[in-house]
């Protein structure tokens, strides 16, 4: 089976690295899955975007990720965020506090990017917003 080499690297830590089946994320110019073979690509992450890495193991690692870009080549992803939290890291009454606290900051651009940020880790989290 044809597999992917990945790398999730934030700002501070490296995320994750090893190999993967898929990566299903979210660009600029919408959501993207990208199995072995892709054509090369380079796309600028959404947002508070989710990305989602299907191990070779069959499972899925869920991190929330802000900012950033994906790189593809036919055998590598890498994906550069700002910042990124796998989903088991995020605590989910934190990020619903912050997501209150975001929300209260109105129409001002950094109140909405922190509304987006929230709404991501609790997405991640498998929680609605």
């Amino acid at each position: 089976m044809a597999t992917l080499q990945v790398e999730l690297v934030a700002v501070e830590r490296t995320i994750w690295s090893g190999e993967a089946s898929m990566v299903i994320a979210r660009t600029t110019e919408g959501e993207i899955g990208v199995l072995p073979s892709h054509a090369p690509l380079l796309g600028e992450l959404a947002p508070g975007g989710v990305v989602t890495i299907r191990t070779v193991e069959g499972d899925d690692l869920v991190v929330a990720a802000h900012g950033g870009f994906l790189s593809v080549t036919p055998t590598k992803v890498s994906i550069l965020a700002e910042t990124a939290e796998i989903s088991s890291e995020i605590d989910v009454e934190r990020a619903r506090e912050a997501l209150r606290r975001a929300e209260e900051g109105g129409d001002d651009p950094e109140a909405r990017a922190a509304v987006r940020r929230a709404q991501s880790r609790l997405q991640a989290a498998g929680q609605s917003a």
